[in-house]
């Protein structure tokens, strides 16, 4: 089982309760995960030059990143910034997630990347592959795709209903696999 929960200088991540963090996954400094979520194989989770804080019922799927930007100058032209998720979250496979902020209920999907000081509302939809750069906010109910990712339209119905899905059926995975490890 490889599975690293790393200090860095004075910070160690904090774990809530029937969070599942999956062999493979390095988590580092100051970083904060609530509870009932699921880190899924492979991931880093880096909070070493500022923080990440993860919410409830978030899945971060396999083989993604995320990180913060430095106390010194930015991609934005500003000082650094956090990471911040909040909860019933789905980051899927393969993200890099950097410095922003993403609010409840939003879905990143497959190999997207957000940027430094983006900000993603609530019940926002990142298509596969999408490319947020620095300082854009999506706002709620929108969907986003591309490189550079634009807005395509707002969201439909389905689409919020995948939204409010997709962390139900990971928690359901999550317990399972609690239980076997």
């Amino acid at each position: 089982m490889i599975k690293k929960i790393f200090k860095y200088k004075n910070k160690v991540p904090v774990i809530k309760k029937n969070v599942f963090i999956a062999d493979g996954c390095r988590i580092i400094g100051d970083v904060e995960i609530n509870e009932d979520s699921s880190i899924w194989y492979n991931c880093v989770i880096r909070g070493d030059v500022d923080y990440v804080k993860i919410g409830k019922n978030t899945n971060i799927q396999d083989g993604t990143v995320i990180h913060v930007s430095s106390y010194g100058f930015s991609a934005t032209g500003r000082n650094g910034s956090p990471t911040e998720i909040g909860n019933n979250v789905t980051i899927g496979h393969n993200a890099t997630i950097h410095a922003c902020k993403i609010d409840d209920n939003a879905l990143i999907g497959m190999g997207s990347i957000i940027l430094d000081n983006t900000i993603i509302n609530e019940m926002a939809f990142i298509a596969a592959g999408a490319v947020v750069t620095p300082g854009t906010e999506v706002k709620k109910n929108e969907l986003w795709a591309g490189n550079p990712a634009k807005f395509l339209r707002k969201t439909n119905e389905n689409e919020k209903k995948l939204l409010i899905n997709t962390p139900k059926v990971y928690g359901e995975l999550r317990k399972e696999f609690l239980k076997k490890n």
